[in-house]
């Protein structure tokens, strides 16, 4: 198993959000969140108000927990649904799962995504 962490621009998510999901990938976690990077302000995207001396801005965090062989199809809904071809447009991270629980059932393991 693999949990995909996207960081991807505010306005991308509803784009992300309706490809993963019209290909099968339902189940994700979204938090909305500030960061900082090499970030190009093109279009004017919101810049914090809460963190103006970092030069934050706001950016989803989408976390998917997914059994490893859908790992490349949702970098590639991700990347082609969240990209706008300029600086800041984010990145993804893939980490390895050891395990998984179910609280409700028990279930564990690739039974409990």
């Amino acid at each position: 198993m693999k949990l995909i962490k996207a960081y991807i621009r505010h306005r991308k998510i509803d784009e992300v959000y309706k490809a993963l999901k019209e290909n099968g990938f339902c189940c994700m976690t979204m938090v909305e969140c500030e960061g900082t990077g090499q970030y190009s302000d093109h279009e004017k995207d919101h810049i914090s108000d809460k963190y103006p001396f970092a030069d934050a801005y706001r950016v989803i965090k989408l976390e998917i927990l997914v059994a490893e062989e859908h790992v490349s199809s949702i970098i590639e809904i991700i990347r082609k649904n969240g990209r706008t071809g300029y600086r800041g447009d984010g990145m993804i991270i893939i980490s390895p799962v050891d395990e998984v629980y179910k609280v409700r059932t028990d279930e564990s393991g690739i039974l409990a995504i």
